[in-house]
């Protein structure tokens, strides 16, 4: 797997995400097994196919979390230079079609979280603004068309 570079904040997300998939939803999945299995012939028994069906799922994220975890490299937030829109920046902009002004943060894929105005580098919004100073104009392809974002501020 290749490096992932996130913030400390996004590091310790992960870590929370796996200490309760590890702490909480295994035993959970466990003991749901162990009661499916009490209930008699196997072979015929839907609620043990779906507890272990449910343990595959659970697995399967934990090893992907773990990964995540061991290939992670903290960006030091303090050395990113603000002069132009990259990955970490808070990047407030003007869309000049709509008039509707948004604060974006440029981040990781497993960071992302729209609620929260972070979008991933890999989104057609956060490529149309990367390397973009203030005062530039982004034209950018999306889903409802051709959008024009002003670049207003850029902060960490």
């Amino acid at each position: 797997m290749a490096t992932i570079y996130m913030t400390a904040e996004g590091l310790q997300k992960l870590k929370d995400e796996l200490r309760f998939l590890e702490g909480t939803e295994r035993p959970r999945v466990i003991a749901a097994i162990a009661e499916a299995r009490d209930k008699g012939d196997l072979s015929e028994n839907a609620e043990y196919d779906a507890a272990k069906e449910e343990q595959g799922r659970l697995e399967s994220k934990i090893a992907m979390l773990k990964a995540k975890i061991m290939d992670a490299s903290i960006i030091d937030t303090s050395t990113i230079n603000t002069d132009e829109v990259q990955i970490l920046t808070k990047v407030h902009v003007r869309i000049l079609n709509t008039g509707a002004e948004k604060t974006y943060q440029i981040v990781t894929e497993g960071e992302a979280n729209i609620m929260e105005g972070k979008i991933s580098t890999n989104t057609p919004i956060a490529k149309g603004l990367m390397g973009k100073k203030v005062g530039d104009i982004a034209k950018i392809n999306v889903p409802a068309g051709l959008m024009e974002y002003e670049i207003l501020d850029i902060t960490v």
